[in-house]
């Protein structure tokens, strides 16, 4: 999810919201659309892997694919699937993300606190003893 929608903090319910929004596309787009391709061997002679990967397919056709999928469950992602157009989804995924990204960039920073640089500059023996030798926790 970090990928998508990056590492600003996302704490107002705002942004809770559109991350909900985000969500949703999202799992669609990530069950029906990528291809991946699945590992089937992986076979060392040595020093030298040797991995062999089936064809790609959507995890909508490998579940299309296996036995164990009832048919009302087949015909549930065949509804789901039939009006999905990838550029609509990815388009709503990045108009969404964008809008994140500016509703988290927008809010007020934290102010800037001035630091008392007189004091920085002199040396200050009771801080270091305290911090160097604790001397003046044993008293």
């Amino acid at each position: 999810m970090r990928q998508l929608v990056g590492y600003l903090r996302f704490d107002t319910t705002a942004e809770l919201e559109l991350l909900n929004w985000i969500w949703a596309p999202d799992g669609v787009f990530t069950n029906y659309l990528p291809a991946q391709q699945k590992l089937l061997q992986k076979r060392r002679d040595g020093a030298k892997v040797t991995n062999r990967y089936d064809r790609a397919q959507t995890p909508y056709a490998r579940a299309l694919a296996h036995d164990g999928v009832s048919e009302a469950s087949r015909s549930t992602m065949e509804t789901t699937f039939a009006p999905i157009r990838m550029a609509s989804i990815s388009d709503q995924i990045q108009s969404l993300t964008a809008e994140l990204e500016h509703t988290a960039l927008a809010r007020a920073l934290a102010p800037i606190r001035r630091v008392n640089k007189a004091f920085n500059r002199r040396i200050h023996p009771e801080i270091l003893g305290e911090a160097m030798n604790q001397a003046s926790r044993r008293s």
